[in-house]
């Protein structure tokens, strides 16, 4: 065992709740406090005198500097799994045109998928590393990857099995989902119907057979996939014991009452979610997940967090980072704008990055500091935990543990 500290402060997060608004008083700050971890497990947080004293056998790790620890960040949408770049459609957003007009000329999500079948499992692998280190050291220690941009058996296969080596070669936690829903490929032979029953038929065995995923998400959109024909296809992935998410209420309404409908761990986007959906969301177990990077990418609105919160809602915040609509990729940046946007307390948009990330990932072990939680820390050099959204992504991590080894 050995204990990490002194820090300044300690925001642990324990005692905090999954769903509704927070008030900043909620929060459990440990002054000069310490982490007793055992292996790559926090074994308990207090006072680094109290646990050097009732703990004196235990290594130290000395913190010299003035730092403050919080939980590792959790990203629960990327799509971090890419080739190419998309600037010309930036370049013609700004000039004007729109995300569906793009699309339509050939630009848009299909323009990444022309882009990532030319690429070997071996290159997309080595980006998605180069990403996922720059992730963690921004002090984001858990990343979810989409697949979603071959859009044809193997393709997609060449997707998800580059995540899943690439987790082997990486220090943060990478949480594979199939998007292989992400839009009609343009080149396939069949309408919406025919193509989700072909990612059944001819995508899934091999998943199942290689245990690539344990995800599976769907954009529900009028460029993408009807409400109808995605919620047939979701049933069907959700019997087998997939766990869903659903891209929703980005453009239009309609994705979020599918999420609902089929239990979804998370509705993402929500960008247009009226007071309707907003109320359903509150009133159930699925994450409202909002994408401020992609608003400030496309120059459209932020996702209702402030009415979601109040209304009862549990809210994470995700980045998005993709090659098109949410280039920029800074988690902490794009919280801090969209706290600043939508009024939320610092205790929300921590919590939005942390443990209610976590939940909607399904993963209950992570984004606390507390006992038989996983150690994933990071600290930065202040001694106010709110300089670290004041200063909107400016302030770096100094230091970050993952699994309980600073990296």
């Amino acid at each position: 065992m050995k204990i990490i500290g002194p820090f300044s402060q300690i925001v642990t997060l324990r005692g905090m709740p999954l769903k509704g608004s927070l008030s900043d008083n909620l929060l459990d700050v440990v002054v000069d406090g310490a982490v007793l971890v055992d292996g790559a497990i926090v074994k308990t947080v207090d006072t680094f005198d109290k646990l050097h004293k009732n703990f004196p056998a235990a290594a130290i790790e000395h913190i010299h500097d003035e730092l403050t620890l919080v939980p590792g960040f959790i990203d629960c949408h990327t799509h971090l799994c890419f080739a190419g770049s998309r600037a010309n459609d930036y370049a013609l957003r700004v000039s004007g045109k729109t995300y569906l007009e793009i699309a339509q000329s050939g630009g848009g999500i299909w323009d990444t998928v022309r882009q990532t079948r030319l690429a070997s499992e071996h290159d997309l692998m080595e980006e998605i590393i180069k990403r996922a280190e720059k992730h963690l050291h921004a002090g984001i220690t858990t990343i979810e990857i989409k697949s979603g941009y071959g859009l044809e058996t193997a393709a997609e296969l060449r997707m998800l099995r580059a995540i899943k080596k690439a987790n082997q070669f990486t220090t943060s936690d990478l949480i594979s989902t199939c998007l292989a829903a992400h839009m009609l490929p343009k080149d396939f032979n069949g309408n919406e119907v025919d193509y989700l029953d072909y990612i059944i038929t001819q995508l899934l065995p091999t998943i199942q057979k290689e245990k690539l995923t344990r995800r599976f998400d769907i954009f529900i959109e009028k460029s993408a996939f009807d409400r109808k024909s995605a919620l047939h296809y979701l049933q069907h992935i959700k019997q087998l014991g997939y766990d869903i998410t659903v891209h929703a209420d980005q453009f239009s309404v309609g994705g979020s009452e599918v999420a609902l409908l089929v239990g979804a761990l998370s509705a993402d986007h929500l960008e247009s979610s009226s007071h309707h959906e907003i109320h359903r969301l509150a009133n159930s177990d699925t994450v409202a997940v909002a994408l401020p990077g992609a608003s400030i990418g496309l120059g459209m609105a932020y996702a209702p967090a402030r009415k979601l919160l109040d209304n009862g809602a549990c809210v994470a915040i995700a980045s998005d980072w993709n090659p098109g609509s949410a280039p920029m990729g800074q988690l902490l940046t794009q919280a801090s704008i969209l706290g600043a946007y939508e009024k939320l307390t610092i205790a929300e948009t921590l919590a939005a990055l942390t443990y209610r990330a976590a939940k909607a990932l399904n993963l209950a072990d992570r984004g606390i500091i507390d006992k038989g939680y996983i150690a994933d820390l990071q600290a930065y050099h202040t001694k106010d935990y709110k300089d670290i959204f004041y200063y909107q992504g400016s302030l770096k991590p100094q230091k970050v543990w993952k699994n309980g080894q600073q990296v």
